[in-house]
């Protein structure tokens, strides 16, 4: 179970993600950002506030179901029509309190400012998106005038200081040996994409007026498994939860941790 301070409600681990989001090492992420992000905004709003949540980027709506399910209003930007298409399809099945909460939205994360106004939420999610970003310093900005003041910014990025893990834990010395000085790196579709430092994007927060407050390894233990490879018994999966949990917010775990999990405040 996931467990959140009283008044934010969280559900069952696994069991409340959509259909066809993937195997067990997209489960894992999913499961643990949202552990992550529950966590912070527990800490940072008043028990049972119902908060203004953008998901920019939002791929099938996995996070932006989730929160609405815990209450908030939550609005989803995505930008390719297939993924749009899913998360339409998975809203559907929801009852009707929860789709009302849910505003979807073809479009890019650079074209907030298109959408909405400045100040325009508590929360801003971009989870899985600035490593396809042709200026990502440009987006960040753009999503961080979207927060009210005090307002959550949660990035998930590639961390860029792990590249050569997995090719190294798999044997592959000359994957291993290019990924320690390399920004770039291959992703499941085959795509050369760009990874991000901590360093540098602790310094980009800061340079956008939302400076890191938090931050989070994601997947330590379980990043070279099989894209498909399918869930464990519920127990065994309960323990490499806790596991990769605990792993996240752990030095020097999480420096290693395939992504990383930035959460900054706007002043």
């Amino acid at each position: 179970m996931v467990t959140a301070e009283a008044g934010h409600p969280v559900l069952p681990a696994v069991a409340h993600w959509p259909a066809g989001s993937g195997g067990l090492r997209d489960t894992i992420r999913q499961e643990i950002v949202a552990r992550q992000l529950d966590e912070q905004i527990s800490s940072r709003y008043p028990v049972g506030q119902r908060l203004r949540i953008l998901d920019a980027g939002m791929g099938q709506g996995t996070q932006a179901l989730r929160l609405a399910r815990a209450g908030h209003t939550v609005t989803g930007l995505e930008s390719d029509p297939d993924l749009l298409k899913a998360a339409r399809e998975s809203l559907a099945t929801e009852p009707a309190g929860i789709r009302e909460r849910v505003r979807l939205i073809e479009g890019d994360g650079r074209e907030t400012g298109v959408h909405f106004l400045p100040g325009s939420f508590d929360v801003v999610l971009c989870h899985g998106v600035l490593m396809y970003a042709d200026e990502p310093d440009a987006l960040l900005a753009g999503l961080a005038r979207m927060l009210a003041p005090g307002g959550l910014l949660s990035l998930v990025v590639r961390n860029a200081d792990a590249l050569a893990m997995r090719p190294g834990l798999a044997g592959d010395w000359p994957g291993a040996l290019s990924g320690f000085d390399s920004e770039v790196y291959t992703d499941d579709h085959g795509a050369k994409v760009r990874a991000d430092r901590l360093d540098a994007l602790t310094a980009t927060l800061a340079g956008i007026a939302a400076p890191l407050h938090a931050w989070y390894g994601v997947r330590v233990f379980t990043d070279g498994i099989p894209a498909q490879a399918g869930l464990p018994a519920a127990e065994e999966l309960d323990r490499l939860l806790a596991a990769e949990d605990r792993a996240g917010r752990t030095e020097p775990y999480r420096r290693v941790a395939a992504l990383l999990h930035l959460c900054g405040v706007r002043g």
